[in-house]
Order: C-alpha cells, then structure tokens, then sequence
C-alpha cells in the first residue's frame, strides 16, 4: 500500500487505451480522471504513443510494436511513486521485464479472460494459457479483480495475492430517460449492447424464440456475419453518450450473453438506466445480480427463460442497486492497492 501522502506519482500502462472502446479503457480512463481529481498526477502509457500493428483475428485493436526501449525512456522521465500494469500485451509485458530487471515493484490486474478469446478463435486449450498468465501476474504485488467469483476462480487455478477491485458506473449519463427509442418497433424490446465479437457468444441471444423484437447496438469484427445472419434483428451500429443511454432505457430487457467476461460494465450501465438484466449465471451477472434487493434481472442457464423472467423486474430497483456503484469509490480501491515502486532516490 502506498503510504498516505496528498500527491502520488501513478504509472499505469496498458494496451488496451483510447481509441479503442471497451470495459478496461472505459474502467481505467475514468478510475485516471477520478484519480487525477483526488490530486494525484497520473501518466499512461498505451499504444497510442507508439507504432502499432493490428491484433490478430481483430484488426480494430492496434498493439505497440517493439515498444520496450521507449516504454523504459517514458517510464524513467516520468519516475513514478507506483506502476499498475493492466494488460498482458507488448506493453505490459515490456513494463513487467524492466521492473523485474531493476527490482521494482509493481501491481497488475486481471481484466480479460485471453485464454477463453484466444480458444474461441483458436482452438487452443486453455491450460497453458493460465499457466503463462499466472507467472505473468505473479510477478506483481497483488492482482486486482473484480468479483468474487473470479477471485475464486484464479484462487483455483493457483494464482496468489488477489485483491478485490469492483467496478462503478457514471450516474450522471446512464440514468432512466423517456423509454422512446425504440417505439416504432414491436415490443417487449430486447436489447443487446457492447463489443460484437464473436467472444461475446451474442448468437446465443440472437438465437432465442423471444416475443417483441430484439435489438443489437455496437460494432465490431463480427457485425457484418451477424447483420447476414439474422435480417429480423435491428442492428444499430456504435452509439455513445446520451444516444448509447436512450438506448439502454429504451428497452424492456438487457441480454448479457457472454459466457468470458470478468465483469461486464455494460450490465451496470443498463441498471442505472433502469433496465433490468437477463444472463447466464456467470462470472460477472451472478455476483451483481445475485447481490441485490428487490427483482433487477434473472440468471438462467436457460437463457430465454432468464430473458422472459427478467420482464417482471421492479425497473426502479435496477437504479437503486446501480447507485451502490460510484466510480470514485472504484479509484479509492484501486489506488488503497497499490504499492510503492521502491525507486532508489
């Protein structure tokens, strides 16, 4: 733990930043600014500060190419109090040699299951994947996650110094607008919202003899199979601020089909505009579904039964159960788990 001190100098790097659009950089550029409010001043090295390929089977993604020399120039200069790795990509693993190479310490966090993405694609197992992540993790000081039955999980698979780290979401933007959007279409409207790939397993939605209509908002490498697919599902493409909201209140039900998530901030952002949740019962939905007073969504292996069940959800209670998650909380956490670089001065 850092010792208490008005001002630190936080390192985070990461391959997943801006542009991109995902759960961890919306996570850590909003945990940044709520630490950059707290006064403390914060850097981040992601791939948009150095030259990038397209990741494999997901060209919308760019990682850093050879990027340690220069991640250990921008490292030096800006001399941290702490760093966080986020990712295992060429940048984390970059800051994870120089650290161990120079003795410092470090902490990391568990956002992706890229042993499940790389499977989907792949067909690779997944056990040697684990094994060379949890040596990747090991080095650090702790491992932030976000549930409690990922904690469980990775405690299974034998990794150590696990430490809670939960999620919060941004009250001021999702929030109960007028349910207009999706009027002109017949109801219940069923929506899914996020990444379409094919890791988000959105067919097992797509495929569901649901009544009303269903309702697809994002983009991503697997939008234009699915359009082809399914002509009877509306397919909105990318929406973001208030138009992104509009869309979660507008509908009936959120449909959470992933099966890989760690998480899934979109499920916090749909309670908070008042939209109850129908997923599997998973990592992620069960631990904030589950953790909740009043009806907000169903958790079903079944998961049309889950989709129906959730119609009957108190849309009041989603928001109330959404407002126990702020985002500064989330950067107070975040920032309690963090240890000293131990830098010689």
């Amino acid at each position: 733990m850092l010792p208490p001190a008005p001002c630190h100098r936080i390192l985070i790097v990461t391959d997943a930043w801006r542009p991109q659009v995902n759960g961890v950089v919306r996570t850590m550029s909003t945990v940044v600014e709520e630490l950059r409010a707290m006064g403390h001043v914060v850097d981040v090295i992601g791939p948009d500060r150095f030259r990038t390929f397209p990741c494999p089977t997901y060209p919308d993604i760019r990682l850093a190419l050879l990027p340690r020399r220069r991640l250990v120039r921008l490292t030096e200069a800006f001399d941290p109090d702490a760093l966080h790795i986020v990712t295992e990509g060429p940048l984390g693993l970059a800051a994870r040699s120089w650290a161990k190479r120079n003795g410092f310490a470090f902490t990391t966090s568990f956002h992706t299951r890229f042993a499940e993405y790389i499977k989907a694609r792949t067909r690779l197992p997944v056990r040697p994947i684990y094994a060379w992540m949890r040596r990747f993790h090991g080095a650090g000081k702790g491992t932030m996650v976000a549930t409690q039955s990922l904690r469980e999980e990775l405690t299974a698979r034998g990794f150590g110094n696990i430490r809670a780290w939960t999620r919060g979401v941004d009250l001021d933007l999702f929030k109960p607008y007028p349910r207009t959007e999706f009027q002109h279409l017949p109801g219940p409207i069923f929506v899914y919202i996020g990444r379409i790939a094919v890791e988000k397993n959105i067919g097992a939605f797509l495929d569901l003899d649901l009544p009303g209509s269903k309702v697809v908002v994002g983009g991503g490498p697997q939008l234009v199979s699915l359009q082809r697919d399914y002509p009877d599902v509306t397919f909105t493409g990318p929406r973001y601020g208030e138009a992104l909201a509009r869309a979660y209140a507008g509908a009936d039900v959120f449909v959470f089909p992933s099966l890989t998530d760690t998480f899934g901030l979109v499920i916090l952002e749909a309670l908070a505009c008042g939209t109850p949740v129908a997923a599997f019962p998973v990592t992620g939905p069960k631990d904030v579904l589950t953790d909740a007073h009043g009806r907000i969504g169903a958790v079903n292996m079944d998961l049309r039964l889950a989709a129906l069940d959730a119609l009957g959800a108190d849309r009041a209670a989603c928001l109330m159960h959404a407002e126990r998650y702020s985002w500064r909380a989330c950067a107070e956490s975040f920032l309690s788990h963090l240890v000293p670089i131990n830098r010689p001065r």
